[in-house]
């Protein structure tokens, strides 16, 4: 393949699926509870989140008696520039910052759970894990990188929970998961100047299926300790690259990619220290490293185009909390949390400039009625200052086009829900029957 070739279909397949900018680390999503974000989701795996928390411990679902939905719906407001700095290519340094890349997002999420009796549940989750959008000026010194990304994820979860007795519970289902990305970029075309160069896009869709499982412990009346997985999801990628020219026409075609979500390890503790307090502790663990270096291939010529060394890191989030009953229907909450990012200097690129983040929450639930559960809350995103760079030597090179730049970025997150209990408890289970001869 010649090299112009060859740079135009890296410049529309590079970081492919490390598009977008989320709330979980690269580019998961972790806003799946209101009711959990109020405490930094500290306590999340064990049942702090409400009926929720099945995302991250599908176990939590024996918490909560009757028939029981929940619904969120989360704006996700990011604030990111990448300024230009020395090292930048003379061509193109001219061209300017990327402007705010940040595109504010609506995620929704929902869990349902239903007692069968007091031993059986049934339930499930619905949400998007991974997602987002950036999305830079069109004209930029780091187009040829990045000119837009976008991916959109929705995962169905049921799950079925038992109760084994009076401190243990254990659950487990299939996550079927649906994931679609659109990326564009400018192509560095011989001959035109870098203020006009087209863009080329790469889309891709796929349906993958995992699982999660977990458990619950209460050892005592006031602790509850959980653990939760979420399997990875392989998703087989069929995709196309589109470019705007009839002089580029042949490289134009279907692609395909073999992804590899992260598994997500996540523990959680509530605990009592009065009649209307709790502490909340979480860990979680996220296998980023799973992703490696992904293959970009040509359906037409049947060998890799590119390859994608995304190599990320696995990322760590400690949090805490606590939740206090200020009255007979009204919980306040706060938390804290820092999160290891997955993405650092040696990885990071323009579509994705992450770094470690430091995130203070609050929330609260109104109690409406006996039915009926108000959520809020609001957190905010600190982090850390990074650094970007593309070219010779570096992961991401297109046409040894040279890119420095310095990352600054925050985040603003509201998310309101309500919880809705349908009906009273169910019976207790009927005893086994015993047969007399």
């Amino acid at each position: 393949m010649g090299g112009t070739m060859r740079a135009v279909v890296l410049a529309a397949s590079v970081a492919a699926f490390g598009a977008g900018e989320a709330r979980a680390g690269a580019f998961g999503i972790r806003e799946q509870s209101t009711q959990a974000q109020g405490l930094s989701f500290a306590g999340a795996a064990a049942g702090s989140g409400g009926v929720s928390s099945i995302f991250w411990n599908p176990a939590t679902i024996t918490m909560n008696p009757g028939f029981v939905a929940e619904q969120n719906l989360t704006y996700i407001g990011l604030s990111s520039e990448i300024r230009t700095a020395p090292g930048t290519n003379p061509g193109f340094a001219g061209l300017g910052n990327s402007g705010d890349i940040g595109q504010g997002a609506v995620v929704p999420a929902g869990a349902t759970s239903y007692q069968l009796n007091d031993r059986l549940w049934l339930g499930l989750s619905t949400g998007a894990p991974f997602g987002l959008v950036t999305k830079p000026n069109q004209v930029w010194a780091g187009e040829v990188y990045g000119r837009s990304s976008r991916i959109f994820t929705l995962a169905f979860n049921p799950v079925i929970g038992f109760k084994v007795n009076e401190w243990l519970s254990l659950a487990a289902g299939p996550n079927i998961e649906y994931f679609r990305l659109t990326l564009r970029q400018a192509l560095p075309i011989p001959g035109i100047a870098p203020s006009l160069y087209p863009s080329g896009f790469l889309k891709g869709e796929s349906w993958g299926v995992g699982f999660t499982a977990g458990a619950t412990l209460t050892p005592r009346d006031g602790t509850v300790i959980g653990i939760g997985y979420r399997s990875s999801v392989h998703h087989d990628i069929d995709g196309s690259i589109g470019v705007p020219l009839v002089a580029l026409a042949p490289l134009a075609g279907q692609v395909r990619a073999k992804l590899n979500t992260p598994d997500k390890l996540s523990v959680g503790l509530v605990q009592a220290i009065s009649p209307v307090a709790r502490v909340d502790l979480g860990f979680e663990w996220d296998q980023w490293s799973r992703l490696g270096t992904v293959g970009i291939v040509s359906n037409r010529l049947g060998v890799p185009v590119n390859n994608l060394p995304l190599n990320y890191k696995d990322g760590y989030t400690y949090s805490i909390g606590a939740e206090y009953d200020a009255a007979p229907n009204l919980t306040m909450r706060t938390g804290f949390a820092y999160e290891s990012s997955p993405i650092d200097f040696r990885n990071r690129s323009v579509r994705l400039p992450d770094g470690d983040r430091y995130i203070a929450s609050v929330g609260a639930s109104y109690r409406w009625n006996e039915r009926l559960t108000l959520n809020l809350a609001y957190s905010h995103f600190f982090l850390d200052r990074s650094r970007v760079l593309a070219g010779i030597g570096r992961d991401y090179n297109v046409s040894n086009i040279a890119f420095a730049g310095v990352v600054d970025s925050s985040a603003d997150i509201v998310s309101v829900g309500f919880r809705y209990v349908f009906g009273a408890p169910p019976p207790a289970a009927p005893a086994p029957l015993v047969r007399k001869y």
